[in-house]
């Protein structure tokens, strides 16, 4: 959060509003995993089971969350992995610049490595307090506060680090590849505005 402003061209809404492509995904414990993978600094997968989630550090942040379409919800309390952590148990090799998040269904949402490795990027078990819910990413969620939401996929299943950017899953569809709400980059025609001379 910056203060009690919104970004440019939010509006606040109440709630915690559903949204999301596809179906909801059955969870079920015995196959779930996290892995990350990739351009590691060992060129090893590693991977997690949901106890071994469970079990790693936790952090809590108190943050807004802004979708790309124009609204904002406020005061959102969420408990889980800082990505930092996870980073420390998975170490990237040194040229990785981005990640790419992935969840059930092959979404995918990319970041670059300094949003990822935020102290307030989280991957979060818990909303104010209680497990999340399916509907809002139950068991692992990725929340990146300072972004758009679509860079923050629900039912998190993998980290990918990468040493060139690629674009995700909304990001192939128009969106924007960085997304931050501050300076309202919402759609992937903004990646590309230079100041034009007069006779352009």
């Amino acid at each position: 959060m910056r203060g009690e402003a919104l970004p440019p061209g939010q509006r606040e809404a109440r709630g915690w509003p559903v949204s999301h492509y596809g179906p909801v995904p059955r969870f079920r414990v015995d196959r779930w995993s996290l892995q990350v993978f990739g351009a590691t600094a060992t060129g090893e997968t590693y991977s997690w089971s949901f106890d071994e989630v469970m079990a790693l550090p936790g952090a809590t942040i108190t943050t807004d969350l802004h979708c790309a379409s124009g609204t904002t919800t406020r005061g959102h309390e969420f408990f889980g992995v800082p990505a930092s952590a996870l980073m420390e148990l998975a170490p990237p090799a040194p040229d990785v610049t981005h990640v790419m998040a992935w969840a059930e269904y092959g979404y995918s949402a990319n970041l670059r490595l300094s949003d990822f490795t935020s102290d307030r990027t989280l991957m979060a078990t818990h909303h104010n307090g209680e497990p999340l819910t399916v509907e809002h990413g139950f068991p692992l969620r990725l929340v990146v506060p300072h972004l758009y939401g679509y860079k923050g996929p629900k039912w998190l299943r993998g980290i990918e680090y990468m040493t060139r950017d690629r674009r995700g899953f909304w990001e192939e569809r128009g969106f924007h590849t960085i997304a931050d709400p501050w300076a309202e980059q919402r759609y992937s025609y903004q990646e590309d505005e230079r100041p034009q001379g007069p006779c352009a």
